[in-house]
């Protein structure tokens, strides 16, 4: 590696520890008053605490319910806001495949519907149906069974087509 880049290195380490010490805060000989992570030896320095907790608030009407405080949610860190986009990435595919499946059983519906109608209109239109046995060979189908096949096509039609 380059010098550059073990400096670089050596710089980001310096504020990543930097970034988590404790801070302090005392007052020198003259009245002033320093701030730092190391108080010099025998200062009266107290220790900085670290800004409070954003508030997160409860519930709707929990409060003065003895729960958890009422508190103001602050902004969202970033695992905070992945998790909020997996979920709405979720919920999006899920509200998409529920309208898929809505539009497929409509699709179905429909066709269901057109082949119970068509099926009653031949049914009724007095000509001749023929149709074929298990050998395939071709009868005309009787009275009987006509009314029979008009009742479930009507049955279906009303099912199907609401």
């Amino acid at each position: 590696m380059k010098p550059w880049h073990w400096i670089g290195l050596a710089l980001v380490a310096v504020v990543a520890g930097t970034a988590q010490a404790q801070g302090y805060k005392w007052l020198d000989n003259n009245g002033h008053v320093h701030y730092g992570d190391v108080p010099p030896p025998g200062a009266n320095a107290t220790p900085l605490r670290p800004p409070p907790e954003p508030a997160t608030s409860s519930a709707p009407g929990a409060a003065g319910t003895g729960g958890a405080k009422d508190t103001i949610k602050g902004p969202l860190t970033p695992a905070e806001q992945d998790l909020a986009f997996r979920r709405r990435l979720k919920e999006a595919q899920e509200a998409a495949a529920k309208a898929d499946r809505e539009r497929q059983d409509a699709e179905a519906k429909k066709a269901n519907c057109e082949s119970a109608r068509q099926a009653l209109e031949t049914l009724g239109s007095g000509q001749r149906i023929m149709r074929a046995d298990s050998n395939g060979e071709r009868y005309f189908i009787s009275d009987a069974q006509r009314a029979q096949d008009t009742s479930r096509a009507r049955e279906a039609v009303s099912q199907w087509c609401k």
